[in-house]
This record gives C-alpha cells, structure tokens and sequence, in this order.
C-alpha cells in the first residue's frame, strides 16, 4: 500500500510511519526535515516530504507524488495535530484559528488535494486522528475547549466524506484517541503520565490502517486504554 501521514516527524506519526513501513510504503510529512530525514534514514521504506500541512499545494503534492512514482494513495492518515492549553476566556481569535486551521481545515485540504490518487486505489480508505475529548458524552478537560470542538469538528467532517465518497468506494473514519505520551501532550500538560506509549498506539492503528477499517465506514472508535 501507499500510506501518506501527517505530523509523522515525532509522537504517534513518527511511530506508526515506522510500524507502516516495515510492509508498505509511507510519505511522511511534516514541517520538521531534520526529525524526517531520521527517521527516513532508519527506514528505507519511508519517503519523507518536508512541509507545513497549513500551507500545502496541489502543485507542490501532485509534483511530490509522481516524483516517487505513486499513480494512487491507498491510504491517508490524518494525524496532525495542535493543542493549545487555556481557559476559554484567555483564548485568542489566533488560538482559535490556529487549533481549527490544522485540526480541521488542513484536514480538509489534504482530503481534497488526495482525492485524484484514491480513487485509483483498489482499496482507499482515510484515516482522521481525533481525541476522546472530541467524541460527545466523554470527559472534557478545563483548558481544551479550542482543541476538543476542533476535534468534534473533525468526527463530524468523517461522518459526512464517508456518505459523500460511498459512490468512490472510499472509506472514512476516525480513531478517537485517549491520552498517549507524546511531546504534543508534554508541552500541553507538562508533567502528566499518559497511560500508553507512542509506539503502543502506533502498533493498535497500524491494524486498523490495514486490516481494521474493513469493518467500519463513517464511524469514531475510541482507543483508549482508562475509562474517561
């Protein structure tokens, strides 16, 4: 399979692009080229393209993706990601924009700027890395309101590309994530223990981007090993 990742230079991306590519090709991007070229260097099968997600073109991606030979994309794995840590009243205009312009509208943008190569895949399937704070009746934290509606934005966006892209035979859904130890957490929570490793996470997603997804479509799994 050809697999395209986000955020894929460190945390979960950068774990489950290693687990991925030990049988498929992987593309991993992100905006961190020294992170990438690492990884790309310990992992023949990883291609690594250094870009900010927010700013991706249909020329610079088009232009990437031939240069590797890739006629289709199997698989898009939406995993980038931004969380700002702060109460609701202290948010900016530019905090919002920021949580909602990577966790939902770049989203959007590599969906679209992918279409063209999944509809030449056998089997094309679309992965949205969400939170289980964005799934509704969970536990919510002080603090997350950009982050966790941004992520309850993007559960509903999978839930409309599945129905929209059923003609296409593209799969759409969404994993929920529990707490994981990442940088992206550290920063945001410093001191705080997550409950599963990177790589721990990694190695459940990498069943569903393989074999898992076969059974769902329009749907938001949750994969978290506590109970919030």
């Amino acid at each position: 399979m050809n697999i395209v990742i986000t955020g894929a230079s460190s945390g979960i991306g950068a774990a489950l692009s290693a687990a991925l590519s030990a049988e498929h090709s992987v593309l991993a991007i992100a905006r961190s080229g020294n992170l990438l070229e690492e990884l790309a260097a310990n992992h023949p099968k990883i291609s690594v393209l250094v870009a900010d997600i927010n700013q991706l073109t249909e020329e610079q991606y088009n232009s990437y993706l031939h240069s590797l030979g890739w006629q289709c994309v199997d698989v898009v794995i939406n995993n980038a990601g931004k969380l700002i840590n702060k109460p609701f009243l202290n948010l900016t205009s530019s905090d919002w924009q920021e949580v909602y312009q990577t966790n939902v509208f770049a989203v959007a943008n590599l969906i679209k700027l992918s279409f063209p190569f999944l509809k030449n895949s056998k089997s094309p399937h679309i992965v949205n890395v969400s939170s289980i704070g964005g799934v509704q009746g969970s536990v919510k934290f002080a603090g997350l309101s950009a982050y966790s509606s941004s992520k309850g934005a993007l559960t509903i966006l999978t839930e409309c590309l599945a129905e929209e892209f059923k003609q296409e035979g593209i799969r759409v859904n969404t994993l929920a994530l529990g707490s994981v130890q990442t940088p992206m957490l550290a920063e945001a929570f410093p001191g705080y223990k997550a409950s599963l490793t990177a790589d721990e996470m990694a190695a459940m997603m990498s069943w569903f981007v393989t074999e898992g997804y076969k059974y769902f479509n329009g749907k938001t799994i949750p994969i978290a090993s506590d109970t919030p």
